[in-house]
């Protein structure tokens, strides 16, 4: 999958090493995640390359203008159409948004081929890029933070696990906490060897073979 990121700080992707490890770092190795960095300066008319103004109304902070958000989003949209006959969905990190869940993730990661994130800054942007260019606003919990880059990676990690042949084995992603496959419940707890630790005990159903047993406890142990 293609994730087009529009942010004021491209550093914070292009020389941050976390996409580069585990299993993120091989689903790039197998092309199976790719990532396009733009820089919303890079598309500012104004001769300084200003992307913010004052508020209408006044009010404390900037907003990030209209011009640069316009044409960078239509810029990637041609590029994600020429690619592949169709551009994703524009999405806004944003604590107007919808919290993020499993099940978006899944959605995504099942219907698109490429999907836009914009990174917000500063007291925001101007509500016209929300209404005429974002498909979808979405928040990754009910606090503030500086900017969308880091609500853009949380998004990128858990759509990405979900591309079939990123994880080894199918059933790791299938029986996740908040998978379709466990009601959309926390998974239950897990063990490893040894069976006793400093007197803590592996509970001795799931060391007894019966998969039946085993299956039980489980599903009794998910919250």
């Amino acid at each position: 999958m293609r994730f087009d990121i529009l942010t004021l700080f491209p550093s914070f992707f292009t020389e941050n090493p976390y996409f580069d490890y585990s299993i993120l770092g091989e689903a790039k190795k197998k092309r199976l995640l790719e990532l396009k960095i733009h820089n919303i300066r890079d598309y500012s008319t104004d001769k300084h390359h200003k992307v913010d103004d004052t508020p209408y109304g006044g009010g404390a902070g900037m907003l990030m203008t209209c011009q640069p958000l316009f044409d960078s989003i239509e810029a990637v949209k041609n590029s994600q159409q020429k690619a592949y006959g169709e551009a994703g969905p524009v999405i806004f990190l944003t604590p107007h948004g919808k919290n993020w869940s499993q099940p978006k993730a899944e959605k995504i990661a099942r219907k698109y081929k490429s999907i836009i994130l914009l990174c917000g800054r500063y007291e925001g942007i101007d509500q016209r890029v929300r209404e005429m260019m974002v498909d979808q606003e979405i928040s990754i919990g009910n606090y503030v933070l500086t900017g969308g880059e880091l609500p853009a990676m949380a998004l990128i990690d858990s759509i990405t696990r979900l591309i079939p042949g990123v994880l080894g084995n199918t059933n790791s992603s299938e029986e996740d906490s908040f998978s379709k496959k466990l009601g959309r419940k926390r998974e239950y707890p897990h063990y490893t060897k040894p069976a006793d630790f400093r007197g803590m005990k592996v509970p001795e159903v799931l060391q007894s073979g019966n998969h039946g047993a085993i299956e039980k406890w489980r599903k009794s142990k998910l919250s």
